[in-house]
């Protein structure tokens, strides 16, 4: 298994003499640069799948420029499904919509749904993860931006209604950021659409405490979506 980065993205690929099973590329959320979801990614490249994490497209667009040239990159295999944490959830839809003809899926994670102010840098962390090793991580990264859940500036409109593949929505039951029942709402009516929820998660829920569920979660999502693309990947429900 190989890891690298470049100014757009970090990369981690399938291990030696193992055959790609799929791209996934990641929107990351306020404030978070791609190698936020190191773990994530190599979690995700040690079962063969090709990970690429983008940073925050609220902060810089650029990276929605990044991850259409990726979708359109005809040497990472397929299926190809773009994941968006935080707000890079609603950019993940939009770019979805637009570009429908080369994704095959999403997976959304702690799809913002109204503004948030935490008051300091230990509420913040607290509302984003539980899990220590990630908090340490966040708080000693000099290129993490903190503060960012603080600012609230317009996301794209969310248009699942346009988005013709499968969905996978992941959500933190005790998320503060945003509430579980509140994304539940966005999400409702929608058969494109399985959510499942994490108890105890928190905002962040890929790096989260539970996040080798989360990432199992994910990899049953895709090895479905390789076996029959117009499957619904999982039931809706708890985990």
């Amino acid at each position: 298994m190989s890891s690298s980065r470049t100014r757009e993205s970090f990369s981690w690929d399938e291990p030696e003499g193992l055959a790609a099973r799929g791209t996934l590329i990641v929107l990351a959320g306020r404030g978070e640069h791609g190698g936020v979801y190191e773990r994530f990614g190599r979690r995700l490249a040690f079962d063969a799948y090709r990970v690429r994490a983008l940073g925050d497209p609220t902060a810089d667009p650029s990276v929605l420029d990044a991850a259409a040239k990726l979708l359109a990159d005809e040497s990472l295999p397929g299926p190809k499904v773009l994941v968006g944490s935080d707000t890079g959830a609603h950019h993940a839809v939009r770019l979805a919509a637009e570009r429908e003809a080369d994704v095959d899926a999403l997976i959304l994670a702690g799809l913002p749904t109204a503004p948030w102010t935490a008051g300091s840098w230990e509420d913040e962390v607290e509302a984003r993860t539980a899990c220590p090793t990630h908090q340490g991580r966040l708080t000693n990264d000099p290129g993490f931006r903190r503060g960012a859940l603080d600012e609230s500036p317009e996301p794209p409109e969310l248009h699942l209604d346009r988005v013709r593949v499968p969905v996978l929505a992941l959500h933190g039951k005790d998320d503060p950021v945003s509430p579980v029942e509140q994304a539940q709402e966005a999400y409702a009516g929608l058969p494109g659409v399985r959510t499942v929820v994490f108890n105890g998660g928190r905002h962040d829920v890929l790096n989260d405490a539970l996040h080798r569920t989360v990432a199992a979660t994910v990899v049953l999502f895709l090895e479905r979506l390789r076996l029959s693309p117009e499957l619904p990947a999982i039931a809706e429900g708890p985990a």
